[in-house]
């Protein structure tokens, strides 16, 4: 995905109910993280940085939403057990992972298989890709997009 292309659309289901659409959030940055898998450490680090950002970049006009392939169950435990304040979104066929290019081979602790690769996109208002982080580290990431959005804003 380069900057500037029109950011993949796409519809997800959400824990908070029904389906989460991109296009209905055309006029508002929208920042979409992919990770592995939830209640894991480097994922609960990284849902918990955004949980703690998501007013500042509310106040940037910026929405938040967290996308892995498991199912609705196990998003809703790791939302209620960590308050995570953004919806987290089921890609259970790795689509929309695929379409960002959030899936591929990785290597965890010598083995390699195929799975969702930690990435970020910051798509802006008019749905075109603004920054994209690939091989994130979960630490201190949030804090980067916020950054980033900062900085998008000022060039406005």
């Amino acid at each position: 995905m380069a900057v500037g292309s029109p950011a993949p659309d796409f519809s997800l289901p959400s824990t908070e109910g029904g389906e989460f659409h991109l296009a209905a959030h055309r006029g508002r940055w929208v920042v979409v993280y992919f990770y592995p898998k939830d209640m894991t450490p480097g994922c609960t680090t990284e849902a918990c940085e955004f949980r703690d950002v998501s007013g500042e970049l509310a106040a940037m006009g910026a929405v938040v939403v967290g996308i892995s392939a498991d199912p609705l169950s196990r998003h809703q435990k790791f939302r209620e057990k960590h308050g995570l304040n953004f919806p987290l979104l089921s890609d259970s066929d790795h689509t929309v992972a695929q379409a960002y290019g959030a899936f591929g081979e990785k290597s965890f602790m010598g083995k390699k298989r195929l799975g969702i690769l930690r990435t970020t996109c910051l798509i802006d208002p008019e749905g075109k890709v603004a920054r994209v982080w690939k091989n994130v580290k979960a630490q201190g990431h949030a804090a980067q997009v916020v950054a980033a959005l900062r900085q998008l804003l000022a060039q406005r």
